[in-house]
């Protein structure tokens, strides 16, 4: 038994008339309940005939002496139109309610969406298409995008029902009209979820999205943009105006008798229903982070690819990455840290906090023992590198290796080479200068890919290791973000003061080593 009341009849034999199929028809009528909407379109449309024919219809407003809820045989409804004979004689309606043919048009209202594109069988095209894919999940989101035509059909329709019900279709405002798009969802999550053997949760990290289109009726929507063009503009990352958005917001804001010179609420049975245009499966990305020391003096951190040819054989990126992404199974990944060294810098101490951000992982769960066995793989695989406390994270977390940034301290030491001969005693004065400040005008090895801007920075300390005449080893614990060899030689001028300028002779810097960057993070694990 359908919760239908007795002023519904008009609107459902409207809709019915138009084409609708019975679950757009509940949309209109307000039904919330959600197992009805699971029943098939068969036993629906048949229970809606009887609600339509179970007795007289009375206190029923009149038109031309005749009720306007008629008795009404099931291929009524379905042809969209009362049965006429040959010579244009219209059939009288009988008071049987006959099953036929049922659910072999298409939708006028939702093409198709809320008939075969929720069944079980679809359903099941869905699942295979999930279960290739190849992911690792325990719930999924369930996602669909829908041609925006709808939207201009559901309106048409539902000035249709105003237009055939008059004064009744007061009682239904467009607001009332239950989304198509919630009541797809309601059908298929339990269909998806029996499939898939997982629930359907809103909060999952896996997403299965299904974008449908009709190529039939894409022009629906073409006239709002002549009367309503400020809502549709173009944009660089759309491929088209007619955004679901811009389409609310024209069918908004266009008046009802501007819609239907432009638009007939007559709607024609289209030849077939919405086509799937992609099903796609997504999952966040997971994040994992750890500390890396590098030991060689030709090893950049990123890939160093110019102008398409690549200029080392490697780097800390992909020596840590590659492994991550084959054992995550993504599809591709960002590398970030806390800083970066110079190809010629080792980074020795507790190493450089890093963070890896991998792009839509198969598989996302792990015991931390096996990441411990991919950090050994990843350190016995190479003498450039060694990773420390890698394990997984969450995005909010990588936040930490950021804050403060410029505040932080980082500890360095450097092989000086000085034009003149030195003694000891020479050098020993650098070790009572405290907090030095000094301005940094964009080096110019870095001024092709940084703004020019003159940058004040620290030098807290400086320690010194005498060498020979004309070298010493130079310990500098350093604001964050200090271009140390800039410090050493003065690139020309454009950091001062600068080790030559304190030293009164012309230094430069032989070697550079980070000691340790002072950044409490990831979490020191057990080793």
């Amino acid at each position: 038994m359908l919760p239908l009341m007795e002023k519904d009849k008009m609107v459902v034999q409207a809709l019915l008339r138009a084409g609708s199929c019975p679950r757009c028809v509940l949309r209109f009528c307000r039904v919330g309940n959600q197992a009805l909407y699971r029943v098939s379109c068969k036993e629906l449309l048949a229970e809606l005939h009887k609600f339509l024919n179970d007795g007289e219809c009375k206190s029923e407003p009149m038109e031309n002496d005749q009720p306007l809820c008629k008795k009404m045989r099931l291929e009524d409804c379905e042809n969209n139109d009362m049965d006429s004979d040959k010579n244009g004689a219209t059939e009288e309606p009988s008071n049987e309610v006959v099953v036929s043919d049922i659910g072999v048009r298409t939708c006028t209202v939702c093409l198709g969406i809320l008939q075969d594109l929720c069944e079980k069988d679809f359903v099941k095209k869905v699942s295979a298409k999930v279960g290739s894919a190849g992911y690792h999940f325990s719930s999924l989101i369930f996602s669909v995008s829908l041609p925006p035509q709808l939207l201009v059909r559901e309106h048409a329709t539902w000035l249709l029902v105003k237009q055939e019900t008059g004064q009744e279709a007061n009682f239904l405002t467009k607001s009332d009209i239950l989304q198509l798009k919630e009541v797809y969802k309601s059908i298929t999550h339990p269909l998806l979820s029996e499939e898939l053997g997982v629930p359907v949760d809103v909060k999952s990290l896996f997403e299965v999205s299904v974008v449908f289109a009709h190529p039939e009726t894409d022009e629906d929507c073409h006239f709002l943009a002549t009367v309503c063009r400020d809502c549709f503009r173009p944009t660089k990352n759309k491929q088209s105006i007619f955004t679901r958005m811009a389409v609310v917001k024209a069918l908004e804001k266009i008046k009802d008798d501007d819609f239907l010179e432009q638009f007939p609420y007559q709607l024609e049975v289209p030849k077939g229903s919405c086509i799937v245009q992609e099903i796609q499966c997504t999952h966040n990305s997971v994040y994992v982070a750890g500390r890396y020391n590098k030991f060689s003096r030709t090893l950049p951190q990123t890939p160093w690819i110019i102008d398409g040819e690549r200029k080392m054989e490697s780097s800390v990126e992909e020596l840590i990455g590659e492994p991550l992404k084959k054992m995550f199974k993504v599809d591709n990944l960002n590398f970030s840290s806390s800083g970066r060294e110079d190809v010629d810098v080792r980074a020795l101490g507790n190493g450089r906090p890093f963070a890896i951000e991998l792009l839509n992982p198969r598989r996302t769960s792990f015991l931390q023992q096996e990441i411990k066995e991919l950090q050994q793989k990843i350190n016995n695989s190479t003498d450039k590198i060694q990773v420390r406390d890698l394990q997984i994270v969450t995005r909010e977390a990588i936040g930490h290796m950021k804050e403060g940034e410029e505040e932080k301290t980082k500890s360095y030491s450097a092989l000086i080479w000085t034009e003149k001969a030195i003694e000891k005693n020479d050098i020993d004065f650098l070790q009572d200068i405290k907090n030095l400040k000094i301005d940094q005008k964009t080096p110019l090895r870095v001024l092709h890919r940084r703004p020019l801007v003159v940058r004040t920075r620290v030098i807290h300390d400086m320690k010194v290791e005498y060498v020979d005449q004309h070298h010493f080893r130079l310990y500098l614990k350093t604001q964050a973000g200090s271009y140390v060899k800039e410090f050493v030689h003065g690139d020309f001028g454009r950091t001062k003061p600068n080790l030559g300028m304190l030293m009164n002779m012309t230094t430069d810097i032989l070697e550079l080593d980070v000691e340790s960057v002072d950044v409490d993070w990831p979490p020191k694990l057990d080793q």
